[in-house]
């Protein structure tokens, strides 16, 4: 992409914005912007663009993108093209993998029941058919459970796994993506004679559960190094390990091998939902991932793809955002299993039929979060008098007969409309009153620390989670307490000059500079996801030419530059903020346009968009 298609004011001729001040490459000296964000350039070295260029013949803006997301010189190569036989590592790495696999594989060839117990997210639910589906395929027996949300919770429970043995026959357990804290449940499995490996990837103790394996590349003792595995990789790992020993000990010479590489689908699902990294195997595990897909080979997943809309060669996007929504909402809001069975099932009436029910229960979800969010809004702006700054530190909202299944998202939304962190808690009454919490965090602020915290206290009956997410369960006598408790610990870092939200930038753009091949281009540098984020450019000085509403909430439009270009644009969710405002009466005047590129396929026809996510008036 030739340098004059970037020029502009205040934009470099390579491309990227110009630094405004000091050290801190702030563009376009956008401090807060209409979403109340300021917009940083994606710091890179020059001179590692300019080795980049010269040693892998890359353009300038490709270059720059990489350089921005810290790939080492070395590395590009196997960035834009990862394969599995370079960075799939050795199962033996792990802690307890061979333990693991020889006892499972022992189980296949003597016809023992494998229990499965699974989560009920994607994750689960990928790493629960994965298994399911290898063991059926080399002839052994396998008996699967995914618990319900509401009258389960999470992880092992010890009447589920005693029941995988009563009613299945099962003498050994897999707990998937749970089962690292499940130390009762575990303990009874065993006084009950049942051998369980734990598979799964959350963050260990020091103290690790009564079982005959635990495989977890977050064990405090482990040292393979691959602690951004989601579940479903880790349960591929074992997969290969049991394929090992059961190839070792001639298992398969009266039997065909299974083809591993058949079941990536699953696997690339459930690694892009579970928003771990897209950095090493992973973003192996999903580019391979994604081509199985495009194959149409699973039943269950090919009927949700069709009855999702989805007509083209599947994307990170689709499989996080389309796709992956539609296989929680039974966990969410339905019936936990049908995922599972979606994945695992072998007759097309089947497929469909569980396709079009999960379908139903995205769109029950959908219903049930807009409720939700709409009660906690107001919640919010009644108590802070319509103003963000005095509703605390932490937006936290709270209502009775709000679904659990839905208060994750809500959160999400909640954090992404105020800027800080944000819990909500559905009370349903019943167990002395105790409300469900989830919440959600923005980058510098450990909400995890702070809800265990919270724990110690004793301001809360049980709560964990990570620096962006957690979940708690609170008693509602203890509920202004806890919110005292969190504002203190979260104050000092959402003050005025504190943790000011975000938006990096890699680069500058005129609207028709926004080509085809440019977009091609940018395409090679995905799957995008955690850890990879997709390229965010500035558009400015720009006017729009047209702008209207589509949808509920979203704005479509017409972007140019000194009467070139004619850019479609499209802001989603653009009226909850007030970016989809300032769109629609823009007047003609001269704004900043922040997004990021995308083809927009519509009735046949292919072309290029910018996708605004935020703005500015210029000057």
């Amino acid at each position: 992409m030739c340098p004059s298609s970037l020029a502009g004011p205040d934009i470099g001729t390579a491309g990227h914005p110009r630094h405004v001040g000091g050290e801190t490459a702030r563009v376009l000296g956008v401090e807060r912007s209409l979403t109340g964000r300021q917009w940083l350039e994606r710091p890179v070295d020059p001179r590692t663009v300019q080795t980049f260029v010269q040693r892998w013949e890359l353009s300038e803006l490709t270059a720059r993108v990489l350089a921005g997301r810290g790939i080492d010189v070395e590395d590009v190569p196997g960035f834009l093209t990862p394969t599995l036989r370079d960075l799939l590592p050795d199962p033996d790495r792990f802690l307890d993998m061979g333990l693991g696999a020889e006892r499972l594989a022992g189980a296949i060839m003597q016809n023992e029941c494998i229990g499965i117990f699974g989560d009920y997210d994607v994750d689960g639910a990928t790493s629960s058919a994965l298994l399911s589906r290898f063991v059926r395929a080399v002839g052994g027996r396998t008996a699967v459970h995914i618990p319900d949300r509401i009258k389960e919770g999470y992880g092992p429970n010890t009447a589920a796994i005693l029941g995988l043995k009563d009613a299945h026959g099962a003498s050994v357990v897999v707990t998937v993506d749970c089962g690292t804290l499940a130390f009762e449940p575990l303990a009874a499995a065993r006084d009950a004679g049942i051998d369980v490996v734990v598979v799964d990837h959350h963050t260990a103790e020091a103290d690790l559960p009564k079982a005959e394996a635990v495989i977890n590349p977050n064990r405090l003792d482990e040292t393979a190094g691959y602690g951004q595995l989601a579940a479903v990789g880790v349960t591929f790992l074992l997969v290969v390990a049991i394929n090992r020993v059961l190839r070792g000990a001639g298992w398969y010479t009266s039997r065909p091998e299974p083809d591993l590489l058949q079941w990536l689908d699953m696997v690339a699902l459930g690694t892009v939902c579970d928003v771990v990294p897209l950095t090493g195997i992973n973003r192996a595990l999903v580019t391979q991932g994604m081509k199985v897909m495009a194959g149409r080979r699973n039943l269950g997943l090919r009927a949700l793809a069709d009855v999702a809309g989805v007509d083209e060669a599947p994307t990170a996007y689709h499989l996080g955002f389309v796709m992956g929504p539609r296989v929680n909402a039974g966990g969410r809001v339905g019936e936990s299993d049908l995922g599972y069975r979606l994945m695992t099932t072998e007759h097309e009436d089947e497929a469909w039929h569980l396709a079009r029910k999960l379908d139903a229960f995205n769109r029950d979800r959908q219903t049930i979060e807009g409720a939700v969010l709409q009660g906690a809004m107001a919640q919010l702006e009644d108590a802070g008098g319509g103003s963000a700054n005095a509703m605390g530190a932490v937006a936290l909202a709270h209502g009775d007969g709000w679904h659990p299944g839905v208060i994750g998202i809500v959160a999400s939304r909640l954090k992404e409309r105020y800027n800080r962190p944000a819990c909500v808690i559905a009370f349903n009454g019943g167990d002395g009153d105790l409300g469900v919490g989830s919440g959600r965090s923005v980058k510098g602020v450990d909400l995890g620390a702070a809800i265990i915290a919270a724990r110690q206290a004793g301001l809360i009956v049980k709560g964990g989670g990570h620096a962006m997410a957690a979940g708690f369960t609170v008693a509602r006598d203890r509920l202004a307490a806890f919110r005292a408790f969190l504002d203190d610990r979260v104050a000092a870092y959402v003050a005025e000059g504190g943790i000011l939200p975000t938006l990096y930038l890699d680069g500058g753009l005129r609207p028709d500079g926004a080509t085809e091949a440019l977009v091609e281009e940018i395409a090679l540098l995905g799957p995008f996801g955690a850890g990879n984020p997709e390229p965010r450019f500035v558009m400015p000085h720009v006017r729009l030419t047209y702008a209207d509403r589509v949808g509920e909430n979203h704005v479509k439009c017409s972007v140019a530059k000194d009467g070139r270009g004619a850019l479609e644009g499209i802001a989603f969710r653009a009226l909850d903020s007030d970016l989809g405002p300032a769109l629609l009466n823009h007047d003609g005047r001269l704004m900043h346009l922040a997004g990021r590129l995308r083809f927009n396929n519509w009735n046949g026809r292919t072309t290029v968009q910018f996708q605004i996510e935020d703005a500015q008036p210029a000057g």
